[in-house]
This record gives structure tokens, sequence and C-alpha cells, in this order.
């Protein structure tokens, strides 16, 4: 199947956008729920808030409660 040029240039900026979230320490919530919905159906999946909430204290709390 052939991609129009919008749909190449909308793949390459979602693509884009997954690289630089990923590059700055934001998780990709998207590919948290595919995970949640492929490998563990009979889990709820947390909402964006809590994701983002859950990640935050993970990425803090592994420092120690530090952040500099």
């Amino acid at each position: 199947m052939r991609r129009t040029l919008a749909q190449t240039l909308q793949h390459a900026w979602r693509q884009a956008v997954r690289t630089a979230r990923l590059m700055i320490g934001v998780p990709d919530y998207d590919t948290y729920v595919a995970h949640m919905r492929r490998h563990h159906p009979d889990k709820a999946v947390m909402t964006y808030a809590e994701f983002f909430n859950d990640r935050l204290q993970a990425r803090y709390r592994a420092g120690g409660g530090r952040c500099c």
C-alpha cells in the first residue's frame, strides 16, 4: 500500500515528536496504552494525567528524591 504525501508527512511528524519526547524524558502515552491492551488486557489503563504523574514520580524517585 502506497502512502500519500500527506500520510507520509503525518507519519514522519509523529515519529519526530515521539523521538523528541523520549530525548527529553517524556514517556509516550500511546505506546503505554498499546502495550497495556496487548499484554495486560485484564488491567485498567491509567489516564494520561495518572500516567504522566506516575512517570514523573518514577523519574525523581530513582535519583533518591533529588532533582539536581
